[in-house]
This record gives C-alpha cells, sequence and structure tokens, in this order.
C-alpha cells in the first residue's frame, strides 16, 4: 500500500468533526427527552382523579378496599419518584407498559393500531397543503398588492379564521347530509369486506376526503402567509436584483434562484409541525368517530390512564425531535452553503 493510498483511507478532520457533532445532537436529543418525560410524568399527577376513579367510584360495590387494591396493582401507592424510576427503566427496554383501562392491553400495541390512520391522513394533508400554499405564496409574493394577491389573502384569512370543528360540521352538513356524497363518521363502510381492492381504496378515500380537507384548510393559511413573507423578504436581495439585471428571465431568477432560499424558514415550521401529525387529530378524529391516535390520547386523558398518556407523550416528543434534526438535514439540502460548511447537523 501506498503511503498516499494509506493517508487516503484515514479518516479526514472533517469526517471526525462531523461524527462528534451527530453524537453531540444525539446526546442533547436524549437530555430532552429525558426532561420532557421527567415533567410530564410529574405534571399528569397533578391532575385530578385517578386510574382507579373509573373502575370504583362509577361501582357502589367497590370500598376502600377495592381501591386500595387497584393502587397496588398499578403501582401507585408508591411514591412518585420510584414510579418514574420504574416507568424509565421498563422505557428503556422498549417497554410501555401496558394500558390502565379495562382491556390491560400493552400501550404500543394499541398505539402501533392507530398510529398508520393517524399519520396516514396528516402525511397527506401536509402534502396537500405545501403542493397548494407553496405556489400560492410565490404568485402572492410576485404579484405583490395586485387583484390576485388580494383575493388570495382574503381567501386564506377566511380559512385561518374559520375553527377546524365548525368547518367540518359544515362539511358534514353539506356533502354528507344535504348531497349525501361523502360519508360523515367511521373509516369504511358496511360492506368493506365484500368489496374489490380498487372499492375498497375509493370506499377509503371517500370516508378520509372531509377530515382531510380539514386538516389542509387549517394549514393552509398560516403556510401560504409564511411563503409569501419569506419570498419578499428574498426578492429584495441584492443578489436577485443582480440577477434580473443580468437579464435572466423572471421565471428563473423566482423558482431558481429566489425560492430555494425562501424555503429555509419554511423548512423550519414544517420541522415544528411533525408532532402535530399525532396532536392535533384529537378534534377531528373525534368528530368524525376515526379510530386514531388522537381519539385514543383524547380516552386516556378522560381516564386518567397515566401509562396511555406516557406513552402518547413519549411518541410526540420523538417526533419533535426527529423533526428539528430533519429540519436541520434539510437545511443543508437546500442551502449549499449549509451543507458545505457541516452546519446542518
Amino acid at each position: 500500500m501506498t503511503e498516499a493510498s494509506a493517508q487516503s483511507s484515514l479518516p479526514t478532520a472533517k469526517h471526525l468533526n462531523l461524527a462528534v457533532r451527530i453524537g453531540k445532537k444525539l446526546i442533547w436529543m436524549l437530555l430532552v427527552l429525558f426532561g420532557i418525560t421527567l415533567i410530564s410524568f410529574w405534571v399528569i399527577h397533578l391532575a385530578p382523579g385517578s386510574p382507579t376513579d373509573m373502575e370504583t367510584t362509577l361501582n357502589p360495590l367497590a370500598g376502600a378496599a377495592a381501591r386500595q387494591r387497584l393502587e397496588e396493582l398499578y403501582g401507585l401507592n408508591r411514591p412518585l419518584y420510584i414510579q418514574y424510576a420504574d416507568w424509565l427503566f421498563r422505557l428503556l427496554h422498549f417497554d410501555f407498559g401496558n394500558s390502565m383501562s379495562a382491556d390491560a392491553r400493552p400501550v404500543l400495541t394499541k398505539i402501533l393500531e392507530r398510529l398508520p390512520l393517524t399519520v396516514s391522513m396528516n402525511l397527506i394533508s401536509l402534502v396537500l397543503t405545501l403542493l397548494i400554499a407553496i405556489p400560492a405564496g410565490v404568485v402572492s409574493a410576485v404579484r405583490q398588492n395586485s387583484l390576485l394577491d388580494r383575493g388570495l389573502t382574503v381567501l386564506v384569512f377566511l380559512g385561518f379564521a374559520m375553527p377546524s370543528f365548525w368547518l367540518a360540521l359544515l362539511l358534514m352538513l353539506f356533502f354528507g347530509i344535504e348531497l349525501q356524497w361523502l360519508p360523515i363518521s367511521g373509516i369504511t363502510s358496511m360492506n368493506y369486506a365484500q368489496m374489490d381492492s380498487w372499492g375498497k381504496l375509493c370506499d377509503l378515500a371517500r370516508h378520509l376526503a372531509l377530515p382531510v380537507t380539514v386538516y389542509t384548510v387549517g394549514g393552509l393559511a398560516g403556510m401560504s402567509r409564511y411563503m409569501r413573507a419569506c419570498m419578499l423578504e428574498v426578492l429584495r436581495q441584492d443578489y436577485i436584483l443582480t440577477a434580473q439585471a443580468k437579464g435572466l428571465s423572471t421565471r428563473t431568477v423566482v423558482w431558481r434562484h429566489a425560492l430555494r432560499n425562501a424555503l429555509l424558514p419554511v423548512i423550519t415550521l414544517l420541522g415544528l409541525s411533525v408532532p402535530g401529525l399525532i396532536g392535533g387529530s384529537v378534534i377531528i378524529e373525534s368528530i368524525f368517530a376515526l379510530p386514531g391516535l388522537g381519539q385514543l390520547f383524547y380516552a386516556a386523558v378522560m381516564a386518567r390512564d397515566y401509562t396511555m398518556i406516557m406513552g402518547n407523550l413519549v411518541l410526540g416528543a420523538v417526533l419533535t425531535l426527529v423533526g428539528n434534526l430533519l429540519a436541520d438535514i434539510c437545511y443543508g439540502l437546500a442551502d449549499p452553503r449549509i451543507r458545505a460548511s457541516g452546519e446542518s447537523v
């Protein structure tokens, strides 16, 4: 082996620095996750009520002895720090425990059953929001103060002003009851099992059309306005004026040079919206009676199902941290300067 090849095989300082940055990032994420779980575990136990109330208060035959046995069964009679230490130890082994509801099923099993529906609906709405909001924001910025810009502004502010539950009820009334085009609850029809593959797909699409529309309208207003503001700021930069002075077409200047830099703040917004894939589903899933994770989380809160609540909170915290990490990576993909400097990780 020659000296040159030996030197080339050694890890470079750039690779070592990248490994150190990744290690620091992961350690920081673990520390943040630990802090989130610690505070969440303490806060949920401050709320009035307990899992034993649902099983003893409404049962006239259940007395103090029954309540005490249930507390011993769930481990609620121990000090709070011991309960947290036991829960954290099981979490390190990827064991979220069993639900404190009547079925006592594993928390992770119940979450995985409902997770695909919630994530699928929110991902579809997120893609639709981006496909509509980014072009709308760019067009509004390029044609600032025009009739088109003012018309889009009115539309997006109407969407922003409408509460999601009110819009859901309007869509259900119009498309589900008046026109009877779309179902207003559930995820499948009663004869779903007898349908062929294409029929099942169409049936799912019909049931998810209204909730996906509500999700999309809710995120469209803020995203398009944010994109418009970022685009206006970029269009005032000197390099854009230089590109226009060199005779480049408006399409090239806007869609190739300005848009890429205007997307950087939007990437941050997308990273922060990842936890909303779960947290923002509670109201809509309850209105449309969809068996998703949001409805499961709402039922767990009402029943004071501590293990189920913590399972959902951990999932939301992990999504938040992953969203921030993805935003850092996308920064590097969108801006070559950040990628070259290695600051995107």
